[in-house]
């Protein structure tokens, strides 16, 4: 494409979730911009209009932005059937210029004709000279001979004989351009000169490529075809097998910063050991030729973990802002009045600390704003054996007394659990349940002390009643 400005573009089609191999393309286009000092257009494939819905150009949008790809950053979005009329006229060229032709062939025809169902377009009609008509394709008409050779930056210089590639439509009977002349029309004409996507659209280069040629380009664009993602048992990602929308990940809590590091080291990696870089690294140091061809696993566990790191890496004020969404309902299951937001700052380094995706704060502070513990009948049945009842009955009576501090309290406990033949780990258990539902959380101590005497005595009361009505 000479030595003009990079101009690339993400063109992703409205039709569902945003899919993390879409998210991870959209971030490899950015970052080629960014690093050229060129453009990124964002470029909706809305001509399916069966599939196509406005809120999914929405939700590409919304996602794109969570990336750190914003509105005002790029060109468009461009709506791809807005272009329709161009489309057409380039078709109209081809079939001019003979190098299309009009096409009636059914597949039950072809099948007829070659004993195949599975055989590809055998050129049938090449020369019966169709006129335009219902039922009527447009066949764009491939070499006979020679190679079209791709120049790849990341599989390098595959090659496709001519001789295999059939004559491939390109427009329907009522003049509408598809998907491959629809893309090579807009990528010319808008100046895309780099186009990065997944593997799976290595297969239709080449007759991209010759299409580019067909309408008048000195060279085809830079081809970049980055691998495809594929799940632990190394099959495609698939939408409907496994958990693949951007948006659920956004929702769980998973941190932008997060999700964008993860997703880069899918075929990429930045020099060094560590994995988990800066954004300002990744961005100074990405170049397509380091991107490996072979597929790449996600690995939801890593990504996790990655999220963690991130999680603990925020300052606490940074913290309580991320958490904000799933601290009012509906996220939480406590009325919206019941929450405390200085109760919430105090414990609130000590929850960041153990969480790996943000939405795990609700049970982790559920008990401090809800008017009774939350019941988890199996946290109950783990914690509450052996000398439980007796316990608690002994707990709920010494901490009437003590000083109310998390040294003194776990002290006290260490002691009434001695007495009942249990050590500290042991005695928690039963106290923890009680006040707060589960059998694991923020150190208890701490906790209980937020908490409140009123508000633990009360709670340990219950829970006893509850045992001795068995």
């Amino acid at each position: 494409m000479g030595s003009g400005r990079v101009r690339v573009r993400f063109a992703p089609s409205p039709t569902g979730i945003f899919h993390v191999g879409g998210a991870r393309s959209a971030l490899f286009n950015w970052l080629v911009a960014l690093r050229a000092g060129g453009d990124f257009v964002l470029r909706i494939e809305d001509t399916d209009a069966s599939r196509n819905r406005p809120e999914w150009i929405d939700g590409i949008i919304s996602a794109l932005d969570w990336l750190g790809i914003s509105p005002g950053r790029y060109e468009g979005p461009v709506l791809q059937s807005s272009r329709a009329d161009r489309h057409r006229a380039a078709a109209v060229r081809l079939q001019e210029a003979g190098l299309a032709y009009f096409c009636d062939c059914t597949r039950d025809a072809l099948a007829e004709r070659t004993g195949n169902t599975q055989h590809g377009y055998d050129g049938f009609c090449r020369d019966r000279g169709l006129a335009p008509g219902p039922g009527r394709a447009l066949r764009f008409r491939t070499p006979d001979e020679g190679v079209t050779t791709v120049r790849d930056l990341i599989r390098g210089t595959p090659e496709f004989p001519n001789d295999t590639i059939e004559d491939f439509v390109i427009a329907r009977a009522d003049g509408s351009a598809v998907f491959l002349l629809a893309n090579v029309v807009d990528d010319l004409e808008m100046g895309i000169t780099h186009v990065i996507r997944g593997e799976e659209h290595l297969s239709n280069t080449p007759k991209q490529q010759l299409l580019w040629a067909a309408l008048g380009a000195d060279e085809p664009p830079v081809w970049a075809h980055v691998p495809v993602i594929v799940n632990e048992k190394r099959q495609k990602l698939s939408k409907r097998r496994d958990k693949v929308a951007l948006e659920s990940y956004r929702d769980e809590g998973y941190l932008p910063s997060a999700m964008k590091n993860y997703l880069m080291l899918l075929g990429w990696a930045p020099s060094g050991d560590d994995e988990i870089v800066p954004w300002e690294t990744i961005e100074s140091t990405f170049d397509l030729a380091d991107v490996k061809p072979s597929p790449a696993f996600f690995d939801e566990k890593k990504l996790r973990a990655f999220n963690g790191e991130y999680i603990r890496a925020l300052s606490v004020e940074e913290f309580i802002a991320a958490v904000q969404p799933w601290l009012a309902p509906p996220a939480a299951p406590w009325a919206a009045e019941a929450f405390d937001a200085g109760v919430f700052a105090v414990v609130a380094g000590l929850a960041q600390s153990r969480l790996s995706v943000l939405s795990e704060i609700v049970p982790m502070v559920d008990f401090l704003f809800l008017p009774e513990a939350p019941v988890d009948d199996a946290a109950w049945a783990k914690a509450m054996k052996g000398p439980a009842a007796e316990l608690l009955a002994d707990v709920h009576d010494v901490f009437g007394k003590v000083e109310w501090d998390a040294e003194t309290l776990k002290a006290t406990l260490t002691e009434l659990g001695e007495r009942h033949g249990l050590k500290l780990a042991k005695a928690q258990a039963p106290v923890r349940v009680a006040v707060t539902g589960r059998t694991v959380g923020l150190p208890l101590f701490e906790s209980l002390e937020v908490l409140g005497r009123e508000a633990t005595r009360r709670r340990l009361a219950v829970a006893r009643e509850r045992l001795a009505a068995g």
